[in-house]
């Protein structure tokens, strides 16, 4: 069961910042020397943030790879088959169903309407599962 929720509030609707933010917070997770698994809707967008986390700051270095068996990288990027981890960054537009078994969970939130009406039932999800969501206006 998470110790915390927290919920990134953007208020931009361009999705390429949404997911810059989530790279940085990555970045700093991975900095702290903590593991993190990367949830995303599906291959094109986990390939997607993959490419990004390579390339969102010129003097970044995260190590990190797709789901797939063993991880061997502090930081896993999947859409379906989970990898132990402390942190659970979930960008998909769905809580992952196993989103208990992380101590943390990141989530993000931004201005476009479909993207911000998700992010408001993740929310409620969360809510009503027993926990406290925390909200971090960027």
């Amino acid at each position: 069961m998470p110790e915390r929720v927290d919920f990134y509030v953007l208020g931009t609707s361009d999705e390429r910042e949404r997911l810059v933010y989530a790279c940085r917070l990555v970045e700093k997770a991975y900095l702290q020397d903590h593991t993190v698994y990367v949830h995303l809707a599906g291959p094109a967008e986990a390939e997607a943030f993959d490419e990004l986390l390579w390339t969102f700051a010129d003097r970044s270095f995260v190590p990190h790879e797709l789901a797939a068996g063993e991880p061997k990288s502090p930081v896993v990027i999947g859409c379906a088959q989970p990898a132990p981890a402390q942190l659970l960054v979930n960008l998909a537009p769905e809580p992952p169903a196993f989103y208990a078994d992380y101590a943390r969970v990141a989530d993000f939130v931004d201005a476009e309407p479909a993207r911000r009406d998700a992010g408001r039932r993740r929310f409620a999800y969360y809510r009503d599962h027993g926990h406290k969501p925390e909200t971090h206006n960027v």
